[in-house]
């Protein structure tokens, strides 16, 4: 599946960086629908770091503002729990959310500052505590695996954290500069990166290029299907082993990504918020 390194070396990504602002609107492959204006309340979220996708139709939407929950009639509830901070990474494992970034003008101090560190809720967001890395960390990039196991690389090493208890310890695995992180159904974690997808199969111990990768930048995976998008704006899925599969290209950059068990993809581009489902890409809130 992919050829063996011991570890990556730590680089920045700046010319991931550079390639993701020149992403530019491309024709569409699939047929693009909005729904009507009655149907959406459109809100000003500012940047929306994360989509993920919850039980039913809802995702969870973390923003420079708070989370939020999105239905997909475009209805809006949050900032939930009344909570104003940065959510610059956010996963969920077994119901309970995993979160991370930096407190907002009324985010109680016990959460931490200038970074949250590793922050959780275990009622949906009504109600937060601190974890681990406290005042100390920014987690951009979180991910959760099948077997419950939370994935995080801190904005201040390349350094892959690993927690079996829902994000209250952590142990270091290999170091890899990374855009974001997925995890499939048979436990392999794949790593987006500026010199192409990597993956491990031994808990981030080592990790190896998947040579038949498209150089992505966001990823998202549910069961064995695994999603992403590339520098050029493509979106991509692969199920399985299977070869990469095209389903459809971005309305400029993919600010977040998301995959639903059921198969629906939920992205943000200059669109907004927008539901992939097959060959129909419906806008379910408008960007302001």
């Amino acid at each position: 599946m992919f050829s063996r390194l011991r570890s990556s070396p730590c680089r920045a990504l700046v010319a991931l960086a550079a390639a993701v602002a020149a992403v530019t609107v491309l024709a569409g492959c699939g047929t693009f629908s909005t729904p009507s204006p009655a149907a959406q309340t459109p809100v000003a979220f500012g940047h929306i770091h994360a989509v993920v996708p919850e039980a039913g139709a809802t995702i969870l939407v973390a923003t420079h503002m708070g989370l939020y929950r999105v239905d997909a009639e475009g209805s809006v509830e949050g900032p939930l729990g009344g909570y104003d901070f940065d959510v610059m990474g956010l996963t969920v494992t077994d119901g309970v959310l995993i979160a991370s970034g930096h407190p907002g003008m009324d985010t109680p101090s016990e959460l931490g500052s200038p970074n949250l560190g590793i922050i959780r809720s275990e009622d949906g967001g009504q109600s937060w505590e601190p974890l681990a890395f406290t005042g100390e960390e920014d987690f951009h990039v979180l991910t959760a695996g099948p077997d419950g196991q939370v994935y995080g690389i801190g904005s201040s090493s390349p350094v892959v954290q690993i927690s079996g208890d829902s994000g209250s310890t952590w142990m270091a695995g290999s170091e890899i500069t990374a855009a974001d992180l997925a995890v499939t159904a048979d436990g392999v974690i794949y790593v987006a990166t500026q010199s192409g997808l990597f993956a491990s199969d031994d808990n981030a111990a080592a990790f190896g290029l998947v040579a038949d990768a498209p150089t992505l930048y966001l990823l998202d995976a549910a069961g064995n299907e695994l999603v992403g998008v590339d520098t050029d704006g493509q979106l991509w899925r692969r199920s399985g082993q299977a070869a990469w599969t095209p389903i459809g290209t971005a309305q400029g950059t993919v600010a977040a990504l998301g995959l639903a068990p059921s198969g629906v993809v939920h992205l943000v581009d200059d669109r907004g918020i927008v539901a992939l489902d097959g060959d129909q890409a419906t806008t379910i809130l408008p960007a302001l």
